[in-house]
């Protein structure tokens, strides 16, 4: 006869060998095109294979994509393990409904779904827009859930600043927090932009977790949606120079190709809208001593002493429409600019055919730190200012309407603030 304790712990040992290869941590993203989705999930443990199984509708799970787990390691005391996998779904029919799941033999996660877009004259993508969210306080996780569950949303940019911090106790907290987004992230595109919170271990936690497109680690990329060209940059190359000017300088030159290509008028002429987001913002207006009180950002005018590589003439130069912002905890939209000069002719909205990009700094959606305060007068090219926990929509009508608002989570859902940026005089 077996002892009792033996066969405790011989089940105590199947349970946690278990667990360690149960997929956790589900989230999607576009892969080349919008018709082609990356799933990424984790296991503690090697289940020497990573699958998705997905299907049309509600129909059996009878397609099956092949990818590839790494292992990864925290840069912590600990140095805690785990396997990132990746597997990409390709040729997705437009306009259909596809239920997945991720995993090996050894266990699946739950199944969820995601929404193809229509063919892309037809598309008017809709977005969430947001930063600086944590794992605790994330005070707009939950209306985000409810809207992506209403399916509201064809994708959510998260323009840095995650968990606070993914590194936190030698990763706990990036891991609860990828959990935690997993409610909607499973769902819908959750497209990512680097900010200061992910520094440690040369953004380590950052480059394995996420998986975007391109071939740059996820610190520079850009899609298309529709009639939207979408770029991420990482702000933090002007900032951590400690890396050295290499990754600033290429940067810069990658940006530069990829705006020349965008403006080239047979791409502008179907995707007319551009639109940038990067974590720390060019311009901001409240007290926060450490970015706004020069109101000369490293991204605006270049690195220090040097003045060069400066993004602003750039944006300007290219035309871009919309920079999107945050790092700052709270919600600032900005008059159309370009060197402190407002270019639209007024201070009236819709903005119609502004001549400068338009600024939006949305770092409200809710972290274990303090809000950012506007203690100051407002300056002549802030258009709206606001401390509410919120989040930003975004709906692209058309190639010339595109609309915004503001979502406050202090008072309960409502539009605190929104606008109409319309271009219907474009010359490429």
């Amino acid at each position: 006869m077996r002892s009792p304790l033996l066969l405790i712990l011989a089940a105590g040992y199947i349970y946690c060998k278990t667990v360690q290869l149960q997929p956790e941590q589900v989230h999607i993203s576009y892969g080349d095109s919008v018709y082609e989705i990356v799933v990424t999930w984790s296991t503690i443990g090697d289940t020497k294979e990573s699958i998705v199984e997905y299907g049309v509708g509600f129909r059996p799970l009878n397609y099956t994509a092949l990818g590839y787990s790494k292992l990864f390691t925290d840069g912590g005391t600990k140095k805690r393990s785990q396997y990132i996998h990746t597997a990409t779904l390709k040729n997705l029919k437009p306009s259909t409904v596809y239920v997945y799941h991720a995993g090996s033999r050894f266990g699946w996660s739950d199944e969820f779904l995601f929404r193809t877009p229509p063919i892309s004259e037809h598309w008017q993508p809709s977005l969430a827009i947001f930063g600086d969210m944590g794992l605790e306080n994330a005070q707009s996780l939950a209306r985000l859930q409810e809207d992506t569950h209403q399916g509201m949303y064809d994708a959510i940019l998260h323009v840095g600043d995650f968990a606070y911090d993914m590194n936190s106790h030698n990763g706990v907290v990036g891991d609860k927090f990828m959990k935690q987004i997993q409610t909607i992230a499973a769902y819908v595109p959750y497209m990512t932009c680097v900010g200061n919170h992910e520094e440690r271990y040369n953004f380590s936690h950052y480059k394995m977790r996420f998986n975007m497109p391109g071939e740059t680690e996820n610190l520079m990329f850009s899609f298309n949606m529709g009639p939207v060209h979408i770029i991420s940059i990482s702000t933090e190359v002007y900032y951590f120079l400690n890396y050295g000017i290499k990754p600033l300088v290429f940067q810069y030159q990658w940006l530069e190709n990829d705006l020349k290509e965008a403006t080239h008028p047979n791409n502008r002429t179907v995707r007319p809208w551009i639109i940038v987001m990067g974590h720390r913002p060019m311009y901001c207006s409240n007290t926060d001593p450490a970015d706004c009180s020069h109101n000369s950002t490293f991204t605006r005018v270049g690195i220090p002493f040097l003045h060069m590589f400066g993004m602003e003439k750039l944006f300007y130069d290219h035309k871009v429409d919309v920079l999107i912002w945050a790092h700052q905890h709270s919600y600032e939209r900005l008059w159309p600019i370009y060197d402190f000069k407002i270019l639209n002719g007024s201070y009236e909205q819709p903005y119609l055919n502004p001549l400068a990009p338009v600024h939006i700094i949305t770092g409200s959606a809710g972290c274990k730190e303090n809000h950012s305060h506007f203690d100051n007068d407002k300056p002549y090219w802030s258009a709206v200012r606001s401390t509410d926990y919120g989040y930003t929509r975004m709906k692209a009508y058309n190639k010339t309407h595109l609309y915004f608002e503001q979502i406050s989570d202090d008072q309960n859902g409502a539009i605190i603030d929104s606008f109409w940026i319309i271009q219907n005089k474009r010359k490429v």
